[in-house]
């Protein structure tokens, strides 16, 4: 395993993280083969861990809590808040009020007394983010959080976030995390030249796609497929660039005597603004696979053939990166008189 500083925090990271998404109700429901999936990754060198209390509604961040007695100090211990926790519409977002809520109660699932790095799962535009990073703040000089980041935001909401810390006095965001794949190369354009301009440590999530990449012959096999199927159906002829580009990059792998997979896997790794690529098995089997190619390093030759079949800077198909528009695009009615 290799490692790397998450942008200027300092810390030293794993190049892969464990994404704990599929550790509950969401994915794997057996909490001790949960516990052991987390202690495989962590004796095989991994040493950063990412949940969210949205995660299976908090029982994510409990199994990684169990799993981490003992073990606490071995690893860089990250998780969101902001998406919706519950009916209530203040159970949610950026608010200072529900920042300090959210904080103390992954602090109690996780049974941890601080979070390395406390993330905002998606920007809250009904709220100013002075007032988050304020209460972000607080939560830092308290000895609670280590660091702030940030996760799925767009370019300009970067440099934002960015100019609001420096005007207000507040500890900014030092880290993004974008979702990223060979599918997935919008943010290449400008989210993660941002994130560089700023030293922020980027830790990307679904390199496989959501299971398009994971060498399946049929992706609507994914488990991921249960809760978007639209997404997954090849016979869709929207999907059809996709299908088309798979079968290309998969040609592509085969030629070159590589799974999908770690193709996938290392074709994130490769760019120079990504610290750590988060991956997210259901079963040890995934785990272990996906340990077997962590150090590859894919030749320039491969990366240009992959250019080719997907021109750097697009998406394939722009609804992959769901809860992400911004609300002027998302509410028809902010864009009718």
């Amino acid at each position: 395993m290799k490692y790397r500083i998450l942008g200027s925090t300092g810390i030293s990271v794993s190049e892969i993280t464990l994404g704990a998404m599929m550790l509950g109700a969401m994915g794997n429901t057996d909490h001790d083969d949960s516990i052991r999936i987390i202690h495989k990754a962590l004796d095989e060198g991994i040493n950063f861990i990412d949940t969210a209390d949205v995660y299976s509604m908090g029982e994510s961040e409990e199994i990684v809590g169990k799993a981490l007695k003992g073990r606490r100090e071995q690893v860089i211990l990250a998780t969101k808040f902001g998406l919706p926790m519950g009916t209530d519409r203040n159970q949610q977002g950026g608010s200072a009020r529900w920042v300090k809520r959210a904080v103390e109660d992954s602090l109690r699932r996780l049974n941890t007394d601080y979070i390395d790095l406390y993330q905002i799962h998606r920007p809250d535009y009904n709220t100013d983010i002075s007032e988050t990073l304020s209460a972000l703040s607080d939560l830092i000089h308290e000895g609670k959080v280590r660091a702030i980041g940030s996760s799925t935001f767009p370019a300009e909401a970067i440099v934002d976030a960015q100019w609001a810390a420096q005007q207000g006095g507040h500890h900014r965001f030092l880290t993004e995390q974008p979702m990223y794949s060979i599918f997935t190369r919008k943010l290449e354009g400008a989210v993660l030249p941002t994130a560089q301009r700023y030293g922020m440590g980027v830790l990307t999530y679904s390199p496989l796609n959501g299971g398009w990449l994971s060498g399946r012959t049929d992706p609507h096999a994914s488990h991921r497929a249960a809760g978007r199927p639209s997404m997954y159906d090849t016979t869709n002829p929207a999907l059809q660039p996709k299908v088309d580009a798979l079968r290309k990059i998969a040609a592509l792998a085969e030629e070159a005597g590589i799974s999908l997979p770690h193709l996938a896997l290392a074709f994130v790794r490769s760019h120079p603004a990504v610290t750590s690529v988060i991956i997210g098995p259901r079963k040890m089997e995934q785990l272990e696979s996906l340990l077997s190619g962590a150090d590859l390093e894919l030749s320039e030759d491969i990366l240009d053939r992959i250019d080719e079949i997907v021109p750097p800077g697009t998406d394939i198909n722009p609804a992959d990166n769901y809860n992400a528009d911004h609300p002027a695009i998302a509410n028809k009615r902010l864009r009718r008189r």
